[in-house]
């Protein structure tokens, strides 16, 4: 997906991502530590839903910023009443 130059110098949108993505990553780590997993599946499992909910963020924030780009458009005018 495209996106406009403006749109692609935007970073705050992917550091939710990260974020976002790292917390569900660490719950899952704690979650598997609970049960008893060993270490490396518990960070293999980890890893693996980080990637997974980063990716689908990721996909899903890139829309987001391609169907609702305004840059290089003009301003959308309502309905405006001639009074």
């Amino acid at each position: 997906m495209k996106l406009c130059p403006e749109c692609r110098r935007l970073w705050w949108p992917f550091v939710v991502v990260v974020f976002t993505s790292s917390v569900v990553a660490f719950l899952t780590w704690l979650m598997l530590s609970l049960s008893s997993v060993e270490g490396v599946i518990r960070l293999v499992g980890s890893g693996a839903v980080f990637v997974g909910v980063a990716g689908t963020l990721a996909y899903y924030v890139i829309s987001c910023m391609k169907r609702h780009c305004r840059h290089g458009t003009q301003p959308l005018h309502h309905h405006q009443s001639a009074h």
